[in-house]
This record gives structure tokens, C-alpha cells and sequence, in this order.
């Protein structure tokens, strides 16, 4: 799906719970974590 040029992507619950646990219990910022699953806002 593309809007203005944009790509939308939609993550299952289950991931974006998991990012989130990662992101609460400190193991990685969110810098990090936008790198390591791809997640990056440009």
C-alpha cells in the first residue's frame, strides 16, 4: 500500500508486544530497536 509515496506497513499484535516489552524492560532503546527490526522512521 503506498500513500503519497509512503509505504504502510502493518506488524501483528504479537510483534508489536514484543518490541514493547524490549522497549519497557530496558533491553534496548528505541533507536536500537528501530535498526534491528527495520523499523526506522525516516
Amino acid at each position: 500500500m503506498c500513500k503519497n509515496d509512503k509505504v504502510i506497513r502493518r506488524y501483528k499484535e504479537s510483534f508489536k508486544l514484543k518490541i514493547l516489552d524490549e522497549l519497557t524492560t530496558g533491553k534496548l532503546n528505541k533507536n536500537q530497536l528501530g535498526k534491528l527490526y527495520g523499523i526506522i522512521k525516516i
